[in-house]
């Protein structure tokens, strides 16, 4: 049962279809691939029960912003955005890991230290940090994507060990991400926010190792905003963050983190509709540009015939 229901894509040529969490990928012989970003909203790996309106938007648009920014840095696969939620991009074949880039100490790596740990993913993290103070450096903690429940945490050294990425890949993902986190630092601070941390997924396309997914996104990554930063520090308060962080706020006050047993609170229109908003808001501030919610809506038979003419239009140039 999904949180709406699946409006399946009739495309044609279609060979293969993985339906997520969140989003819908179509695969074709020809190295193409269509990616469409639903409004359903997980957390905790658990898909809730209604709908957030714009959400498969927000995260598109955002994510094409992101990745026409970065191109200079590492190729990707987005060719373009035919309707608001929907992307179309060459097909990778992905490494099995999630690089976690972390420039903060907060969320997991927060919770590993306050347990009096000191490393994370191979990763020894400084003594005398508190929550949210900065690395003196990002640190990379890489997770191997788990088919089914929890990603794994992983540290470099047993990842090449079991052959999960080769070497040589694995070393320009490493490269790639610092380069792309540092872009990204670059990008927010240019609107008065900080990048906590995120991660990035790569694959391979003929040889090639290419940025996949989405990018530095509410739901990849974390802000701060950077007004207030150092003063909430040095008195030990919240951090006021940019993130889907919110929403696992929201379940974790009303009893939920996505354990067996557990039951997902009420979703309410009202808390439908301020999901919705915040949504909206992390928008707009992430890129500086104003959501024109009219514009963000297609309906099914639209969307698809935007999507077959962009199709046929990249065949006729190949």
């Amino acid at each position: 049962m999904t949180a709406e229901t699946r409006e399946k894509m009739n495309l044609q040529g279609v060979t293969d279809v993985y339906y997520g969490k969140v989003r819908d990928v179509y695969y074709f012989e020809d190295d193409l691939v269509v990616m469409a970003a639903s409004n359903r909203i997980s957390a905790f790996d658990v898909i809730l029960p209604r709908p957030i309106p714009f959400k498969g938007a927000v995260l598109n648009k955002v994510a094409a912003k992101f990745l026409k920014a970065t191109e200079d840095i590492c190729p990707n696969w987005l060719l373009g955005t035919p309707a608001p939620h929907v992307a179309v991009g060459r097909r990778c074949n992905p490494f099995r890991v999630e690089m976690v880039i972390r420039g903060y100490l907060t969320g997991h790596a927060w919770r590993t230290y306050n347990s009096g740990e000191r490393m994370l993913c191979g990763v020894r993290m400084p003594d005398g940090l508190k929550e949210h103070d900065r690395f003196p450096e990002p640190i990379i903690t890489p997770a191997v994507k788990a088919e089914e429940g929890h990603d794994e945490d992983i540290s470099r050294e047993d990842l090449l060990a079991r052959g999960i990425v080769p070497e040589a890949a694995y070393r320009q993902m490493e490269a790639y991400t610092r380069a792309l986190f540092a872009r990204g630092t670059e990008m927010a601070a240019e609107k008065g926010l900080i990048l906590v941390d995120t991660k990035y997924e790569f694959g391979s396309y003929r040889g090639e190792v290419m940025l996949m997914d989405e990018v530095h996104t509410p739901d990849s990554s974390r802000y701060f905003y950077a007004e207030g930063y150092a003063e909430r520090q040095k008195r030990g308060e919240a951090q006021k963050q940019l993130s889907k962080e919110f929403v696992r706020e929201w379940l974790l006050d009303n009893g939920f983190s996505g354990k067996a047993g557990q039951t997902v609170p009420e979703m309410t229109p009202e808390k439908v509709k301020e999901i919705s908003t915040r949504y909206i808001e992390l928008y707009e501030r992430i890129t500086g540009e104003t959501f024109d919610a009219a514009s963000m809506h297609t309906d099914a038979p639209e969307t698809l015939r935007r999507t077959e003419d962009f199709l046929k239009g990249l065949r006729r140039r190949a």
